[in-house]
């Protein structure tokens, strides 16, 4: 783990399995950019309980925010870039076969191991996309995809583009909730909505289910 220190800071619980000593699928979830928190913790543990094995790296070395406006600053501080390719190596101690789930900044090594990493079954982003010019050339085949968003996010306004290349190129799903809430699966912010975050599990869940 040496150079590694987001590995080195990985919350313990970040990879439980259940009692079943074969795990349904493999989930490498990246926390958004107030940080792991609580919300991000429990979101991945609903994945747990139904049978997945989940990593939950904190790329930001254990702070958290209380606003998106300081969590962005303090992650262009580090680099997109870096915060990319810190995740992207979170992938190299867990099995190749694996699924990938980014909540909004977390869209940026998710999407990145979706289009470069060999293994990856399924991708779930959520509340952004990046061009996919960015990772590639394209959207790798055998790699199922899912992208959510709230109807009037101000802060991924400017992603749907992104967003609807990605489905044309993936044959993928994209899901639209009401509402102006961005970190809407979240239950330790300002923005969740329960009835988007259930299903936003329900959705994520049914993937993890097909490609399992």
């Amino acid at each position: 783990m040496v150079g590694r220190p987001w590995l080195c800071s990985t919350d313990p619980a970040s990879r439980t399995t259940p009692e079943d000593p074969v795990p349904m699928t493999d989930v490498l979830l990246f926390h958004h950019a107030l940080g792991l928190t609580d919300g991000v913790r429990a979101f991945a543990d609903e994945l747990r309980r139904a049978g997945h094995a989940v990593t939950t790296p904190d790329l930001f070395d254990g702070m958290t925010f209380d606003s998106l406006d300081a969590g962005v600053v303090h992650a262009e501080q580090i680099g997109f870039e870096v915060i990319a390719d810190r995740g992207a190596a979170c992938a190299d101690v867990l099995p190749e076969r694996l699924a990938v789930v980014g909540f909004s900044l977390g869209v940026l090594p998710a999407q990145k191991l979706a289009q470069t990493r060999n293994g990856v079954v399924a991708a779930v982003l959520c509340h952004s996309a990046i061009p996919l010019s960015v990772f590639g050339d394209g959207w790798p085949d055998g790699v199922d995809l899912q992208l959510h968003f709230s109807e009037e996010d101000p802060w991924a306004a400017d992603d749907l583009d992104a967003a609807g290349e990605l489905v044309a190129a993936s044959g993928g799903e994209l899901f639209r909730y009401p509402g102006s809430g961005h970190l809407v699966a979240d239950p330790s912010t300002g923005d969740y909505e329960p009835e988007a975050a259930a299903q936003i599990l329900s959705r994520t869940l049914a993937l993890l289910d097909r490609v399992g």
